[in-house]
């Protein structure tokens, strides 16, 4: 069952407008939900609820998507960017939908994030609860010792508490690098740099390969694909029983 919100919530987070821009629309009369006018403020609603705005009803397609992007290092996960950098909606305005990313992903961090106008596979995705596997390549200066990637398999403290275990491999090593497939599934803000900075390591370099079974497998810097509905369904069926605290049956590919 869907997890109900604000109406002016799932209006931005759809990127029809702000949130104060939709309280004034509802207020107005200008906003209808399946059909419906709604005028009260707070109005819960699901995301998946179709919503329309007087006047914009025929501009943007109404059936959600949800693609898969590589993400290039120097763009913002974001829809806008008060600084005028470009950002991850930038890439999509060939698509005829309101969209937004899904999570973040740092700046001077490349690789896979989702972009979307679902907003239950937002919140799902997005929850803390939904433990879904993301691994990154990282590039690290200098040698990693045996001992630290030992730490960051059973998990570490951080400044805001102790780290999950994480699947740490050793990828290459130089003597003047060493590169690092780790695997987590909290979605803390910076959290595999600020692991790595914890033993003292610089993050050269740091990508995200995948998110749970979506892979950037044939997906250049700043290319996206459409993801299937059988992706879509598998993505919130583990989102939910993870909430729940159960497993379901690895994905399988066909």
């Amino acid at each position: 069952m869907e997890e109900k919100i604000r109406l002016q919530k799932l209006m931005s987070q759809l990127g029809l407008c702000s949130r104060r821009k939709a309280e004034e629309l509802i207020s107005l009369g200008l906003v209808k939900v399946d059909g419906t006018i709604v005028t009260e403020m707070g109005y819960l609603v699901s995301p998946s609820s179709k919503v329309e705005i007087e006047g914009h009803t025929n501009q943007v397609k109404n059936d959600h998507v949800t693609f898969l992007f590589n993400k290039p290092l120097g763009v913002v996960s974001s829809s806008k960017d008060d600084r005028g950098r470009k950002t991850v909606i930038d890439f999509f305005k060939d698509e005829n939908y309101r969209l937004y990313p899904v999570g973040r992903l740092d700046y001077n961090t490349s690789g896979a994030i989702l972009v979307s106008n679902d907003g239950e596979l937002t919140n799902l995705v997005t929850h803390p609860s939904s433990h879904l596997n993301k691994t990154y390549m990282a590039t690290i200066d200098g040698k990693v010792k045996e001992q630290d990637i030992l730490s960051l398999q059973k998990g570490i403290m951080l400044e805001d508490g102790m780290t999950q275990p994480a699947e740490v491999k050793l990828f290459k090593e130089t003597d003047k690098y060493t590169m690092i497939q780790i695997t987590i599934h909290e979605g803390r803000n910076r959290q595999v740099r600020r692991m790595f900075e914890h033993f003292s390591y610089h993050v050269r370099n740091l990508n995200r390969d995948s998110i749970d079974i979506l892979s950037l497998r044939g997906l250049k810097r700043g290319e996206y694909r459409k993801l299937s509905q059988e992706e879509v369904d598998y993505i919130k069926e583990k989102c939910l029983r993870n909430k729940q605290n159960n497993q379901i049956p690895e994905y399988k590919r066909k």
